[in-house]
């Protein structure tokens, strides 16, 4: 019918607009750790409300105990974030490699999490998806601490459209 389609579009929309926001905070944050700009607590602060609007769009459709879970995995995503973008600053290797395995760790527990609640999503794809974002958003903050400013705006394009592909991916597995 006409208003379930509708209902689907306006979901699509909104599931799109979480993840776009996700990429967009998280790019503010990078900039603002990378470039010693005002206003990374603020920035911090909306991109953890971001999970939590994340986590709150799945309680829906698997219950209060999978959106705290989302919630907590993505804020522990968040803060890994920022202190992968930090040790990268400080040229700490060692603190890196280990913050970064735990990253990945991380994300497996989300894709892995998100796979449990619905079946329509596969293991492999999901983690996939996930590593991908890792990668792309540590090619964007690894691009912006070294100055190259083109490779930093490809890296978000790419960035960008990889989201958009996360989002429709979720999104489809929920329709």
């Amino acid at each position: 019918s006409e208003s379930k389609c509708a209902a689907k579009t306006e979901m699509k929309t909104a599931m799109r607009k979480l993840w776009e926001d996700h990429v967009t905070w998280t790019r503010n944050v990078v900039l603002n750790i990378t470039d010693d700009l005002p206003g990374t607590d603020q920035a911090v602060k909306r991109l953890l409300h971001n999970q939590d609007e994340i986590g709150n769009a799945m309680r829906p459709f698997y219950g209060d105990d999978a959106a705290k879970k989302l919630t907590a995995l993505l804020h522990t995503h968040i803060v890994q974030a920022g202190d992968i973008v930090k040790a990268a600053k400080a040229k700490n290797t060692p603190e890196f490699d280990r913050i970064n395995k735990e990253w990945i760790a991380n994300s497996d527990e989300i894709a892995t999490l998100l796979c449990n609640a619905n079946p329509n999503w596969k293991l492999e794809d999901m983690k996939e998806m996930m590593h991908s974002h890792l990668k792309l958003t540590t090619e964007e903050a690894t691009a912006r601490l070294k100055k190259d400013y083109d490779a930093d705006v490809a890296a978000y394009d790419k960035l960008h459209a990889e989201i958009l592909k996360m989002s429709d991916m979720l999104y489809m597995g929920i329709v």
